[in-house]
């Protein structure tokens, strides 16, 4: 009975464990990150050749999707990109978040990408809005 006991002690405090790490992980979005104006006047080299986000969906699926989900709309570590708060800010402004990143709030830097796949993956964030089609 004891053994038993002391079992069942120990699956409970490995299930609490397990809930309390899943939890920690949850990041919230962080409210001061915000791009410089400069960035966000920045325009989309990419913006009228529309077949290039097809590259952006592959190097989100391998770089991105961990963390936000295939779909982008967050996987538990990060916040939903299909979010109005998010899909409203202008291409310069997504460009640069993935470029800089912000550490404090759990995004890498991605500065290691080629330009041109950096602005990929913003083609491929205007995709997955629900009403994806427009530009910003």
């Amino acid at each position: 009975m004891r053994r038993r006991l002391a079992c069942g002690s120990g699956l409970m405090l490995m299930l609490n464990v397990a809930i309390t790490a899943q939890t920690v992980q949850i990041r919230q979005r962080d409210p001061g990150w915000s791009a410089p104006p400069g960035a966000t006047s920045k325009a989309n080299p990419l913006a009228d050749r529309p077949e290039a986000a097809a590259g952006g969906r592959k190097l989100f699926l391998q770089r991105c999707s961990v963390c936000h989900g295939e779909d982008g709309r967050g996987a538990g570590r990060a916040p939903d990109l299909t979010a109005p708060d998010v899909q409203v800010q202008s291409d310069g402004a997504l460009y640069w978040k993935i470029t800089g990143g912000n550490t404090r709030g759990g995004m890498p830097t991605f500065s290691f990408l080629p330009e041109l796949q950096r602005w990929q993956l913003v083609m491929h964030l205007r995709m997955l809005a629900p009403d994806s089609g427009s530009s910003r």
